[in-house]
């Protein structure tokens, strides 16, 4: 059954709002790919707070040209999807993942990233990046490396004079 054109001008208009609020955008193409692996992707991109939209190519078209994106629009062929979230690296990890376990039939082909066009390779550079509490968890690493290397030192010459003493 065909979609009516109110039909297709409100698809449009829900996908501009969600590429308009997301804080970075993903395409992929997923060829082949069953319903049930795009459901465990649907699941794991809600836990991370993003989700995961298939749509017809020509009203993604249509919302991407109103949405005022910057840049060269990667070429969006065959069947195309997108994940979107208001976390910036989040549906980038996500897809990133899930794209190294289903190469065959998940492919990233490019996103939208602050505003403007990103190519497949920066999605997944992007994905590469550790989330806020890992990036955390190492800079406070590195902060206590030297008051841990200080106590140690300071452990040492007391254990030092406690054997001189004792002898």
């Amino acid at each position: 059954m065909a979609i009516t054109k109110e039909k297709k001008v409100e698809i449009a208009k829900d996908l501009k709002q969600k590429i308009g609020t997301a804080g970075s955008v993903v395409f992929v193409k997923f060829h082949k790919l069953p319903v049930s692996e795009q459901t465990a992707l649907r699941g794991t991109l809600r836990k991370s707070g993003s989700g995961y939209t298939v749509t017809k190519k020509t009203l993604l078209a249509r919302a991407l040209d109103e949405a005022g994106i910057t840049g060269d629009r990667p070429a969006l062929e065959g069947e195309v999807a997108f994940a979107f979230g208001t976390d910036i690296l989040a549906p980038s990890r996500e897809v990133s993942t899930f794209a190294k376990s289903h190469k065959e039939s998940f492919v990233v082909l490019g996103g939208i990233f602050e505003g403007r066009y990103i190519a497949a390779g920066e999605v997944l550079a992007l994905g590469k990046i550790p989330s806020r509490e890992v990036l955390y968890a190492q800079f406070l690493g590195v902060l206590n490396g030297p008051i841990r290397s200080f106590a140690t030192v300071l452990d040492a010459i007391a254990k030092k004079k406690a054997v001189e003493v004792a002898a």
